[in-house]
């Protein structure tokens, strides 16, 4: 029920994506039961094709996150967390509330032990093809450098796990590419990325190489992250109205991915755009799929236990 042109949109994405995956698998529609049986019909689709979990109540998307999720415990929100911590769900998705998304995985599924903080990502396409991984692009808007540090941690086994890029390059987005430049945020966060030999540290890129192939991860600090996100899509809206289109370009498309994980947690959360479009979500709902069968969440655990406990020095 999440999201701004649901039910109609999740349920149409839904269809696509079972079209396209094996038997085996089954998605659940969690929400209004008669709305959702109700659009399968008029689409000519059978509702048995789908584990439909009634639900009552709605979390808006102006609504206070943790509030409503509190409140709202017949929301399909509040549900598809339930049954995500009860295993009864492999990975959950929304392009619902996007505080109460963050809520109901932080006290619900909660984070995986030694992660500080959540984060979520972005994809940019390179101009010489390929992606790079933005993170954290608004779910920590004021973050400490050892929170910095496990944002490369955690965009280094993403990119690579589920990604397929082999040896991430790991670059921290500055104001200059000396070690120096910066604020302290910056500096500090530097100095504890360039010590690790856990991941492939190439050092400070600038806001000119976003789209170059410098790196293959961007680690920054939340605000920083969301101005970036909110520019690139401002550019290709820009760019789609004045007809300058090409292959590239149209690489820009949030709905080629769907949504972005949110990366830390105990299992696996697909957070959507609220404008998503049925090609959105089915992608989406894909992109949920690869990253539960990589297990990311166990490799996370396992790539923190080579962390020492100190990793969390030089705070600011």
């Amino acid at each position: 029920m999440g999201g701004d042109f649901a039910p109609d949109n999740t349920i149409l994405g839904a269809i696509q994506a079972l079209k396209e995956l094996p038997a085996s698998d089954c998605i659940v529609l969690i929400g209004d039961k008669k709305l959702i049986i109700d659009k399968l019909n008029q689409e000519n689709y059978d509702p048995d094709n789908f584990d439909i979990i009634h639900t009552s109540e709605v979390i808006e998307m102006a609504e206070h996150p943790i509030k409503a999720f509190n409140q709202k415990k017949d929301s399909s929100l509040y549900v598809g967390f339930k049954m995500l911590k009860m295993q009864e769900l492999d990975s959950f998705s929304s392009a619902g509330n996007t505080g109460a998304m963050l809520v109901g995985s932080i006290y619900s599924i909660n984070t995986i032990p030694g992660i500080i903080r959540p984060c979520t990502s972005a994809i940019l396409p390179k101009e010489s093809g390929g992606i790079t991984i933005l993170l954290d692009v608004g779910t920590n808007p004021d973050p400490k450098p050892d929170v910095m540090f496990q944002f490369a941690i955690l965009g280094s086994l993403y990119a690579k796990e589920v990604h397929g890029i082999s040896n991430p390059r790991i670059g921290l987005l500055n104001i200059g590419e000396e070690e120096e430049k910066g604020n302290m945020l910056a500096q500090y966060t530097y100095k504890l990325l360039k010590d690790s030999k856990e991941f492939n540290f190439i050092g400070n890129i600038e806001g000119r190489d976003l789209l170059g192939d410098k790196c293959d991860v961007i680690v920054c600090d939340g605000f920083t992250g969301n101005v970036v996100l909110k520019q690139m899509e401002s550019m290709y809206r820009f760019l789609m109205k004045r007809g300058f289109v090409d292959d590239y370009v149209k690489r820009f498309n949030y709905e080629n991915f769907g949504g972005t994980p949110i990366l830390g947690v105990n299992s696996s959360v697909m957070l959507g755009h609220g404008i998503s479009s049925p090609l959105a979500i089915k992608n989406m709902l894909l992109h949920s799929k690869a990253m539960y069968e990589v297990q990311l969440t166990q490799k996370i655990k396992k790539a923190l236990k080579r962390y020492p406990e100190n990793n969390k020095r030089n705070k600011l």
